[in-house]
């Protein structure tokens, strides 16, 4: 199911999770020549033809900008071509105001839905104008490609970087003690190992909403795990696009399958529905570390580890074990993945040096600089994986790389009202017992902007 050029992105799950989402919202133009509502051109603006810059901007800064940069260095030194990064937490302002007038060559998105309001404006260029997308496609993780490509089937970027949501993390020396597997055929048979958990006197499972404005972003993900394994992809697609009600009879589903890993009153979880909005997500999967656990399952995303306790960083493949959040009985026929990615695009289709910038940086040598330093994943099944630092970061990009399907956070491509407004509420409100499921959906698609 493709993604349509209306899609809008939501606002950021919160600050400490900036590398998973972004805040975007598409922005106005000046005019030109282009075919937009708009009028926007691509290939107006950048730096000139030939001149040996190629202007690049992105939200990475501090460290994620020194690591990007370093990445870059050995490129820049064979082909002769600068890359002049400018790099901005405030990209959505920025790439809005320079599209209108002075815009980069290339532009790396925190997340798809301001690109495709961009190349709906006609400012961003096909990606088969400078690559062949059918070969682009054979090494990504399926399913990538398809949050950047318009209703027409035309694709306007490709991802250079990746980030895994469905992992579940436990403590590796206590779950090996206890003989408990790390492969699950169902999320069934993994409601089972959490019964038997549950039993030695340890919560299955350690989540965590709050999240200070963002206070809700957990739970949205977790319907979204459900939705896609108990509806499937397509049927995803379309409640993301809103083609089927936000409270459909199939999310109906999806949500009660939540409720039955959380258990009665949430009594699957280490305090509680009470334990479960007052616990910091961050922090959320600390207990399972403690010698004797309290909790011992926490789904969260690749970015988790820099909450994690110092020690337990600092040997990350002694101290946890990760695997797949796996498929649910009875839905959708094989492994999905629920993640995000950086993805690149470009305005400047005059200049052949931005093209070869482009080929490359969405290409499978990207990223072994910034990959040895920690903190990317490549979405290419072909990565060389040796670049990794630690074996956990082998294995989560192992695990993405034997998914069946990708599919983009879905409360980050939804209106930001609804995305992060009424879903992150809903979901609060859902936990605490204010509303009932049908009530939370009900009302969440009331809230659904009219156009």
């Amino acid at each position: 199911m493709r993604r349509t050029k209306t899609l809008r992105l939501g606002a950021s799950l919160s600050v400490a999770a900036l590398a998973l989402t972004g805040c975007l919202q598409g922005g106005g133009d000046d005019g030109g020549s282009g075919g937009g509502d708009s009028g926007g051109t691509a290939g107006a603006g950048g730096s000139d033809p030939g001149d040996g810059v190629v202007e690049v901007s992105g939200a990475f800064t501090g460290e994620e900008q020194a690591a990007f940069e370093e990445s870059l260095v050995a490129f820049e030194e064979e082909s002769g071509i600068d890359i002049a990064y400018d790099g901005n937490a405030d990209f959505t302002n920025l790439i809005n105001s320079r599209v209108q007038g002075d815009p980069p060559d290339i532009g790396l998105f925190p997340q798809p839905g301001l690109l495709l309001d961009l190349a709906a404006r006609d400012f961003v260029v096909p990606v088969d104008e400078y690559t062949d997308t059918a070969t682009l496609e054979e090494t990504l993780i399926p399913g990538f490609l398809d949050a950047v490509t318009a209703e027409d089937d035309t694709v306007y970027g490709a991802p250079m970087r990746m980030a895994v949501k469905s992992l579940v993390w436990v403590p590796k020396q206590w779950w090996n003690q206890e003989g408990y597997p790390t492969e699950f055929a169902s999320v069934q048979e993994l409601i089972s190992t959490g019964d038997e958990i549950k039993q030695k006197g340890v919560a299955p499972w350690c989540i965590g909403y709050e999240a200070g404005a963002g206070t809700g972003w957990v739970g949205t993900d977790w319907l979204e795990e459900f939705v896609l394994r108990v509806a499937g992809p397509e049927v995803y697609d379309q409640w993301v696009a809103h083609e089927i009600p936000f409270d459909d009879p199939q999310i109906v589903e999806s949500l009660e399958a939540y409720q039955e890993l959380l258990g009665e009153d949430a009594d699957n979880v280490l305090g509680g529905s009470n334990g479960i909005l007052n616990q910091s997500f961050g922090e959320a999967g600390n207990a399972s570390f403690q010698p004797e656990p309290s909790c011992a399952m926490h789904r969260q995303g690749n970015f988790i580890t820099g909450f994690f306790p110092a020690d337990v960083q600092k040997n990350l493949d002694d101290e946890t074990t990760v695997f797949t959040f796996p498929p649910y009985e009875g839905g959708y026929d094989g492994q999905p993945i629920l993640g995000g990615g950086d993805i690149a695009a470009l305005f400047n289709g005059e200049d052949d040096e931005a093209k070869e910038v482009m080929e490359f940086l969405t290409s499978e040598e990207f990223g072994a600089e910034w990959a040895q330093g920690g903190g990317w994943l490549s979405p290419h099944t072909t990565f060389d994986a040796s670049n990794y630092p630690d074996e956990t970061t082998r294995t989560i990009a192992e695990l993405a790389n034997e998914a069946d399907i990708f599919r983009y956070d879905a409360s980050d491509l939804m209106p930001g009202e609804v995305g992060a407004g009424t879903f992150w509420e809903g979901s609060v409100q859902w936990i605490d017992g204010t509303v009932t499921t049908e009530e939370m959906l009900a009302n969440i698609e009331e809230s659904w902007p009219a156009s």
